[in-house]
């Protein structure tokens, strides 16, 4: 089918800590000729920085990402830059984490099971000013909110960092090695973040993590 010209496609940035769903992205994306991947970033401050550069229409936003998390950065580029719309892809459909990331101002909220060509709609909806929420998401919206004396965890910067790569599988010497930092330095921050978080293991450290929005 020959490209029409004489539409503007609707250009999009991804935001996504790991590399291979970006290219996976990047790949599906390109069999729309209606959108055009612009950019590409892999935490919230990367986003924040593409967007005043490139000037997106639609920005794809992951939530849990070492430093400034997904709502954050949405809740930035929101506020900077009102024209650009973000759509939330993640894996987690946490009450809370739905409720922050729409708070923040984002238009949308998928995850990633979704197929690409619903995907497409999504982008294209997000142009428009359209919201598109995926169904597992509008019911996490009827659920009750937690209460507010849901405990709250105080988590140095680092250690915080120290847990999403906790979070995410990554081994005591591989987060030394992603954060640049000794194996005994990290060991040491592991500890401090299962005490805070009143846990035992990296298991419940991660569980407890997610469930309450914490990285």
């Amino acid at each position: 089918m020959k490209k029409d010209t004489s539409v503007k496609p609707i250009r999009v940035i991804t935001v996504d800590d790991h590399e291979i769903l970006r290219g996976g992205l990047k790949f599906f994306l390109l069999a729309f000729d209606d959108i055009e991947l612009v950019g590409e970033a892999r935490n919230g401050d990367e986003a924040v920085h593409l967007c005043e550069q490139l000037q997106p229409n639609v920005v794809l936003m992951d939530l849990m990402m070492v430093g400034m998390s997904g709502a954050e950065a949405t809740r930035v580029i929101r506020k900077k830059y009102p024209e650009i719309q973000v759509l939330i892809l993640t894996s987690f459909l946490e009450n809370d984490l739905v409720q922050q990331a729409m708070q923040a101002g984002a238009i949308g909220y998928l995850l990633k099971g979704i197929s690409i060509d619903e995907l497409a709609d999504a982008i294209r909806a997000a142009a428009i000013g359209r919201s598109m929420l995926a169904a597992e998401v509008i019911q996490a919206l009827l659920q009750p909110s937690k209460p507010l004396s849901q405990p709250v965890y105080e988590l140095s910067k680092r250690q915080g960092e120290v847990l999403a790569l906790l979070a995410l599988g990554l081994s005591n010497e591989a987060i030394a090695q992603r954060m640049k930092l000794s194996p005994s330095t990290i060991r040491h921050h592991v500890s401090q973040v299962l005490n805070k978080l009143g846990v035992t293991n990296r298991t419940e450290a991660a569980t407890t993590a997610v469930r309450v929005g914490c990285i």
